[in-house]
C-alpha cells in the first residue's frame, strides 16, 4: 500500500515522502495513529502543492535575509557603556545589548540567539560579530564600543 507521511517516521521516511508499506502496517499504525494517509491522485496533487508553497516561502525567507544583510553590513552599531582607565569596561555588552542597539539605531528586528557572540565584549573599540540570519545567510555587523 504505499502511503504519504504526515510527520517524520522513524526507519520509514520524512514528512511528505511517499513510500510502500505494508497492507497491515499501514492499517494497523500509520492511518490510525495520523501518521499517514492514503496515496490518492488528490493527496499526492495537494503534497505537491504544499512543498511548492514552502520553497516558495523559503525562497522568499532568504531573500528577506539577504536584504537584511546589506543593511547590517553598511552600518556600524555604537554602544556606548561606562569604562574606566585603560579601556577596561565596567560589565560587559551581551547579545541582548547589541539586539537592542540594532533595533534603534537600524530600525531591524535580530534576534538575540542569532547573534554569534562568543564571549561578552569587555574593552572598548570596534568588534566584529557574526550574525546568522538564514542558514545560508551570515553577515558581520560591527560594533563599536565607546566610553560614556
Amino acid at each position: 500500500m504505499q502511503v504519504i507521511l504526515l510527520e517524520d517516521v522513524k526507519k520509514l521516511g520524512k514528512k511528505g515522502d511517499i513510500i510502500k508499506a505494508n497492507d497491515g502496517y499501514a492499517r494497523n499504525y500509520l492511518l490510525p495513529k495520523k501518521l499517514a494517509v492514503e496515496a490518492t491522485n488528490t493527496a499526492k496533487n495537494e503534497i505537491k502543492l504544499k512543498k511548492q508553497a514552502e520553497t516558495k516561502h523559503q525562497q522568499e525567507m532568504l531573500e528577506q535575509a539577504k536584504e537584511t544583510a546589506q543593511t547590517i553590513k553598511k552600518k556600524p552599531v555604537m554602544i556606548k557603556i561606562r569604562a574606566g582607565e585603560g579601556g577596561r569596561i565596567f560589565g560587559s555588552v551581551s547579545t541582548k545589548e547589541i539586539s537592542k542597539a540594532v533595533q534603534d539605531q537600524l530600525n531591524l528586528t535580530v534576534d538575540k540567539k542569532k547573534i554569534q557572540l562568543k564571549d561578552p565584549i569587555k574593552s572598548l573599540g570596534n568588534h566584529n560579530i557574526p550574525i546568522k540570519l538564514h542558514p545560508k545567510v551570515t553577515v558581520e555587523l560591527t560594533v563599536k564600543v565607546e566610553a560614556l
